[in-house]
């Protein structure tokens, strides 16, 4: 697996696990999601994101 779809599959995952976890356990679960979003805005401008850092730290390839 590469890096760019290790990260899409985490962001999918923490997106869908936060939505549930907002609809079955706590409404401000909400924040998690928009955590991700903000995130994934802010890498597309930086070029910067730390799960891309810790997945490269795992020897996954580009």
């Amino acid at each position: 697996m590469r890096i760019n779809e290790a990260l899409r599959m985490l962001a999918g995952a923490v997106v869908l696990l936060s939505v549930w976890l907002t609809v079955y356990y706590d409404s401000r679960f909400i924040w998690l999601t928009v955590f991700v979003g903000a995130n994934l805005l802010q890498s597309a401008f930086t070029k910067w994101c730390p799960a891309i850092w810790a997945f490269r730290k795992m020897g996954l390839a580009e």
